[in-house]
């Protein structure tokens, strides 16, 4: 009699553990998609303290036009007083977790006035994600200007 319950809990056990994996995922992508959108708002704001919480210390960003950055020449392009965003948005955004690392990919626009011109740029971009500790801190940030 008990042997059928047990094969049942057995059964059972790596469907429940499957969904609280599940919802373990969703959480962990919905926390790098708010990472992602605190990134935008610091860029806007041109917020280095926050950048720096979000950005590793050994970042490589690839700008759109080939640039090649380490995390102090990123800040400093976005501290830059020529530059002066208006609006930024990621759309279509996708995040991937792998255990301890995460890509995300989208679509940043961003519009504003630079050295007294007004510019838009739509990219297309992909960033690494590493978890350290309790907190997720971006290594490698790539993006790929989209025609207009």
């Amino acid at each position: 009699m008990w042997k059928p319950f047990y094969v049942f809990l057995v059964l059972l056990t790596p469907l429940r553990l499957g969904a609280q994996n599940k919802v373990q995922l969703d959480a962990e992508q919905a926390r790098i998609l708010s990472l992602e959108n605190a990134w935008d708002r610091a860029v806007k704001q041109k917020d280095a303290a926050a950048l720096q919480m979000l950005l590793a210390p050994e970042l490589v960003y690839v700008d759109y036009d080939g640039k090649l950055m380490d995390k102090a020449e990123y800040l400093s392009s976005v501290q830059s007083r020529a530059l002066h965003p208006e609006r930024i948005v990621s759309e279509s955004m996708n995040v991937h977790v792998y255990a301890a690392a995460a890509v995300a990919t989208g679509v940043y626009r961003e519009s504003g006035e630079r050295n007294g011109k007004p510019y838009m740029l739509r990219e297309r971009f992909t960033d690494t994600w590493v978890r350290r500790g309790a907190s997720w801190m971006c290594v490698s940030s790539n993006s790929t200007l989209i025609n207009q």
